[in-house]
């Protein structure tokens, strides 16, 4: 008798998983209890995720956090600090500490824990969960979203990545630049671990926001020059931003978008920090293509932002900012792989693809412009 192929094995140890009996008899025998605990614990918290989520920004929105940095608390003083009736307050106080973002103390108090100290401490990551709120109700009915057709809330709130470049609301813009700009301080602190500029002169931002990768890159080399190329409507909080750094005498702001023709020249290297992953394929390419003919040759190009785990998923791109980008209407998370191709379709060489500390705030993949 022939043995079963693996793909027969894979659907024979599938069924065996999901019977009943063997489920029981895994939670009971000493060798196998220990992972059916952790596994049956890991799928109740994909099932409970979204009243997870929730809590998290219940917490937020009310300021608990913010209120037990100062110290402890006891129920009854945080539920009339935040006007919620006690015993409802009691609950979102419990789920914090299951969740690890509170503790409970022997004298009833609640604290804050270490993880909700360092949730304190993430630029930007406090605005991205209240933003949420918006990609709740674009995944309300979430069979509807996947099949399409429908309007999202955060593609009105998202309108650049249409190519909108004359006519967004300066408000708007205010609002998604302040967002962006709050959480570029990680990015950029990853991105700038692992790649150097010392051979540099001059770096040209392109889609750079409010000038936070900019700056930080300006500060970490003091030879360096920069270039920040953006919407009109953006260009005052990079200017603000700057100036305040100190770095106003360094840079330069050229008003535009990339969706309306060359990029400007005179740099020697050129960042897309988080900007490929809000477009579409061609949008991308005819991008890259204008980044090779605004660099010399041997020119460096580099892509920070969150990259797809390709033939290995991830939580962070897979499950969270590749259905982000469906929900702006446009764009999506590409592997590290995937980007190098489209770079070396578009006439880069030497293309290299770093590894950071945290992949789960960026990826990072650079190339020279071929010399001929």
């Amino acid at each position: 008798m022939a043995p079963p192929t693996r793909g027969k094995a894979k659907g024979w140890r599938n069924r065996l998983v999901a019977s009943r009996g063997f489920q029981r008899w895994a939670a009971r025998f000493p060798l196998t209890r220990g992972l059916a605990r952790r596994e049956g614990e890991a799928l109740f918290d994909l099932v409970a995720g979204f009243v997870h989520s929730q809590m998290l920004h219940a917490l937020i929105e009310l300021r608990v956090l913010h209120i037990l940095m100062d110290g402890p608390a006891s129920t009854a003083a945080l539920a009339l600090r935040c006007e919620v009736p006690e015993p409802r307050m009691a609950v979102l106080l419990q789920a914090g500490a299951a969740l690890g973002l509170l503790k409970r103390r022997r004298d009833g108090r609640f604290a804050l824990a270490r993880r909700g100290a360092a949730l304190l401490g993430v630029p930007g990551l406090e605005a991205m969960i209240l933003h949420h709120r918006a990609l709740y109700r674009d995944l309300e009915d979430p069979v509807a979203f996947l099949r399409g057709g429908e309007n999202t809330e955060l593609a009105d709130f998202w309108p650049y990545v249409f190519g909108a470049s004359g006519d967004i609301d300066p408000d708007i813009a205010q609002t998604y630049s302040d967002l962006m700009a709050d959480s570029q301080g990680l990015v950029a602190e990853e991105t700038l671990s692992v790649v150097s500029l010392k051979e540099a002169q001059t770096l040209l931002d392109v889609g750079g926001g409010a000038g936070a990768f900019l700056a930080a890159a300006l500060v970490a080399y003091p030879h360096l020059r920069g270039m920040l190329f953006d919407l009109p409507q953006v260009a005052p909080a990079a200017q603000d931003r700057l100036g305040r750094a100190g770095l106003a005498a360094r840079t330069t702001i050229v008003p535009g978008s990339f969706r309306d023709g060359a990029l400007p020249a005179g740099a020697d290297a050129i960042s897309l920090v988080r900007v490929l992953y809000d477009h579409g394929d061609d949008t991308v390419a005819a991008l890259l293509r204008a980044a090779r003919d605004a660099l010399p040759p041997g020119g460096r190009l580099i892509v920070s932002e969150p990259m797809s785990g390709g033939d290995q998923p991830n939580r962070a791109t897979d499950a969270y900012f590749a259905v982000y980008t469906m929900a702006m209407g446009t764009g999506r998370t590409r592997s590290a792989a995937q980007i190098s191709a489209m770079l070396a379709e578009a006439g880069f060489e030497a293309i290299i693809q770093r590894k950071t500390h945290r992949p789960f705030v960026t990826g990072v993949v650079e190339a020279r412009r071929r010399q001929t």
